[in-house]
């Protein structure tokens, strides 16, 4: 038995050496070889979990977000401090960035100052300001960052997730600073198989029927959620906002890039 799981455990070492220097790449869920590569593109989509379309990933008790924050505190998924994926957040770190502006300005509290604002009952009411936290149904905004790629070995155009990223929105009555905050960034991989696979919590609620819920990694596969592109790779790495400053036009741009990547895949069929 010892030599079996040994074995095992080589094959699987093995695997994971092949997919990070044999030209796949190791953040791919359904990995492509390099060489297969016809055409790829780097595409950031900012998602809205209000929105109807997006109501089934934000169901009460079974928010994606909780699923994350979730993860995180059980230490079966790593956080990291942005989409690059290079640095790592403790647990620690991540649970302060969590901290509404209230709990953040409590820990740097004078005890003194403390003690003449609220009376003797300052440790219990310097307490509850500490435990002020975002839930997960503040954190409504995200950021998915996907290789758009097409393999020709398959013939295939392909949507490859790589990054999912948690934000405090703008728009959140406790956000004082009054923009979009980054709280922590994740392997969609990772996420896929430590949060998502056999999991009865991870649904796509089907708003019109209760027997048709999937899975939300198969929701993701599918793309079952509503979206739209905030940057396409550019040699300047600047988002659509940044290259039109005006609103109305960054959304034209956004619905723009959107059908040229379609047209693209549409066009390779007349070869």
């Amino acid at each position: 038995m010892k030599k079996k799981l040994w074995l095992l455990a080589s094959i699987l070492a093995f695997v994971n050496v092949v997919l990070a220097q044999g030209g796949y790449n190791k953040l791919s869920v359904r990995p492509v070889h390099t060489s297969d590569v016809m055409y790829q593109k780097t595409v950031t989509r900012a998602l809205d979990l209000r929105e109807k379309q997006n109501e089934p990933l934000f169901s009460r008790n079974r928010e994606i977000t909780a699923l994350l924050i979730d993860g995180v505190t059980n230490e079966r998924i790593k956080a990291y401090e942005n989409d690059s994926l290079r640095k790592q957040l403790s647990i620690a770190d991540f649970s302060n960035k969590m901290l509404t502006p209230t709990a953040a300005a409590a820990t740097s509290l004078d005890t003194v100052d403390s003690y003449l604002e609220h009376g003797p009952g300052w440790r219990d009411v310097v307490k509850n300001m500490l435990d002020e936290r975002y839930m997960a149904r503040d954190l409504y905004q995200l950021e998915i960052k996907e290789n758009v790629l097409f393999d020709k070995q398959r013939s295939q155009f392909l949507y490859d997730i790589q990054t999912v990223t948690i934000f405090i929105p703008a728009d959140h009555p406790m956000n004082e600073r009054g923009i979009q905050i980054p709280v922590a960034s994740f392997s969609y991989k990772e996420i896929v198989s430590a949060l998502f696979k056999d999991n009865p919590k991870a649904i796509w609620y089907n708003t019109q029927n209760d027997q048709e819920n999937k899975n939300l990694a198969d929701a993701f596969d599918l793309r079952l959620f509503s979206s739209y592109i905030i940057k396409v790779s550019n040699a300047k790495d600047t988002y659509l906002t940044d290259i039109y400053s005006d609103q109305k036009t960054a959304i034209m741009a956004s619905s723009w890039a959107a059908q040229q990547l379609m047209e693209y895949e549409h066009n390779l069929w007349e070869f």
